[in-house]
């Protein structure tokens, strides 16, 4: 019986650790052969002898499974390293078949404290990086449609987070990135399902290296467990959107952590005025939002906090 991912190539972003690194090792098992790519580059163990870069060490651990995997280090929030990573797949393994956008960063700070910098450096790796990878990607699949190929089979998978649903306050910058993130999304999946590419985005919740400050007040879990935050809770759903029995799941937005996945639906118009003459006027709208707004629970925006209560059961 052959694998669901059997004869597809894949890039992961930011696989070098944590949630990518799962989601790397996913796509191997399940039949992908996979480009590893991670910022990190090559150090020094603790006895001062060289050791191999994050992303390496993903690639070397498929191969040792008899799985086929190249490294590629590099920053995806560069414009011209992101048209070398999607030339390093198609170089590679002959196609590129799934795109999976990890790579990130953060800097949390409320917004009265924020630097330009930390705006900019959160914007540019998440919303940009995404962005450059995509790009490359797309050009890849339209070119081989355009020259006449026939099922051409292509499948983003994005990152985005509950913060861009539920309004972090702390992070500004990283909700900001994470909801264009899903707009990048929506708009991807309309303009490229005609060339057989399926774009979905989704809201992971992991304990990885990056995110241990933000998930430091969940317990950690008994001995023998699976950590409900545990980035093997996420990668499956990642394996699914890359594979074959996705191809009916496109421009959709999933929230996953803990042994559940929620479809989340889009936004609905909840309520319409229209003025009773040629053009509103303050005092029209003052007379008909105003008690709207006060008719609703004290404190409720468009930012769902729902979804920071959602678990398996």
């Amino acid at each position: 019986m052959s694998l669901p991912l059997e004869g597809l190539s894949a890039i992961v972003t930011g696989a070098g650790r944590g949630l990518g690194r799962a989601e790397a090792l996913e796509l191997a098992r399940l039949g992908a052969a996979v480009v590893v790519n991670d910022y990190g580059q090559p150090g020094r163990d603790g006895s001062g002898a060289a050791s191999a870069a994050p992303a390496e060490e993903v690639a070397a651990e498929i191969r040792a499974a008899g799985g086929r995997a190249v490294a590629h280090l590099g920053d995806v929030s560069d414009f011209e390293t992101a048209r070398a990573l999607v030339d390093l797949a198609v170089a590679e393994f002959g196609k590129l078949d799934v795109l999976v956008n990890n790579a990130g960063i953060l800097r949390d700070r409320m917004v009265f404290s924020m630097s330009e910098d930390e705006w900019d450096s959160v914007v540019r790796v998440h919303l940009k990086g995404h962005f450059n990878t995509t790009h490359f990607a797309a050009v890849h699949w339209r070119g081989r449609s355009k020259a006449g190929e026939t099922g051409v089979y292509g499948r983003i998978v994005n990152t985005s987070s509950e913060a861009f649903l539920a309004g972090s306050a702390g992070q500004p910058n990283y909700a900001a990135a994470k909801g264009g993130i899903v707009g990048l999304t929506t708009s991807s999946a309309l303009a490229l399902a005609r060339y057989g590419v399926t774009a979905n985005a989704i809201c992971p919740r992991a304990r990885t290296r990056m995110t241990e400050d933000v998930f430091a007040g969940f317990g950690e879990p008994a001995e023998g467990e699976l950590d409900p935050l545990s980035p093997e809770h996420v990668a499956p759903l990642v394996g699914y959107l890359a594979s074959p029995a996705a191809a009916g799941v496109n421009g959709q937005l999933l929230v996953v952590h803990g042994g559940m996945v929620a479809v989340v639906d889009r936004p609905k118009v909840s309520a319409k005025f229209d003025t009773a003459k040629e053009a509103f006027t303050y005092e029209e709208l003052d007379s008909l939002l105003t008690p709207h707004y006060a008719s609703r629970p004290a404190g409720e925006t468009f930012a769902a906090t729902e979804v920071l209560g959602l678990k398996k059961g």
